[in-house]
């Protein structure tokens, strides 16, 4: 019997983490956005896929793609059961292929889903060898498997992006709205309606999430809980702990104790 949930992951492949899902109604996420890129093939059921504000179906056989930082949630179809594998991949990996960020979120190319799932395949079998060169040759050929050129979307307003880069060097401290304001030069009300619209999240949620995604990089280096609830600026380890459920779903003793 496929697991509820289990994560991946292999040193030696450090740059790579896995998220196998076989019930999704178990597994529900609030908004959140992820520092790596994202991939992952839909393998069965349908879920509600939201992706910097654009809303859409999808169903087994589907792909979809996340840009790291880009808010997004995906949640099945009025408790309709669904599964699904994930790949996090690190920013610094994907650079040195040369690898230019997609602007598409998800695809229905047969092609790519097969691709993908053979890429699973290959991570989870640590016999298969060249198993980096591999994935690197699945995503040196992603443009075309996308059937369109890659880039990033346009930014928005900067001090919009100045506020989202502060709360993100200064994740880990006590920060208030008025800090945020005062180092953006936006009225409080501004900021808040205007950050929603432009990254999908209040600033108060992004600086959770934010904290959240500091904890899991602490966690996947095997740091104790309480010493990355504290790290990530959280006010204790429950905090911690409500917080990682609703933004991954996952328990962090359950997230740090992934299995190879």
């Amino acid at each position: 019997m496929i697991e509820v949930s289990q994560f991946w992951r292999d040193p030696a492949l450090p740059f790579v983490e896995a998220r196998r899902v076989g019930d999704g109604r178990k597994v529900c996420y609030a908004a959140h956005s992820h520092e790596s890129f994202s991939i992952g093939v839909i393998t069965g059921g349908r879920s509600t896929y939201l992706n910097a504000g654009q809303r859409v179906e999808v169903g087994a056989g589907t792909t979809v793609l996340m840009n790291p930082g880009v808010v997004h949630t995906c949640n099945p179809v009025a408790g309709e059961s669904w599964s699904y594998l994930m790949l996090f991949v690190d920013q610094p990996w994907l650079q040195a292929l040369g690898f230019a960020l997609p602007v598409q979120t998800w695809s229905r190319s047969p092609v790519l889903y097969q691709r993908l799932l053979q890429a699973f395949a290959d991570l989870f079998d640590a016999s298969v060898p060249d198993r980096e060169a591999r994935l690197a040759a699945l995503f040196s050929g992603l443009p075309d498997l996308l059937g369109s050129s890659a880039g990033v979307s346009a930014e928005g307003n900067p001090r919009l992006e100045a506020a989202a880069a502060f709360i993100r060097a200064h994740r880990s401290d006590p920060l208030s709205l008025e800090d945020i304001c005062a180092a953006c030069g936006l009225s409080r009300s501004y900021l808040i309606r205007a950050f929603r619209q432009r990254f999908g999240l209040t600033p108060h949620g992004y600086l959770l999430d934010q904290r959240v995604q500091l904890a899991r990089a602490r966690l996947r280096q095997g740091w104790a809980i309480a010493e990355v609830a504290q790290e990530a600026g959280f006010a204790d380890q429950a905090h911690l702990q409500r917080a990682f459920k609703q933004h991954l779903a996952a328990t962090p003793g359950h997230y740090r104790n992934a299995l190879g």
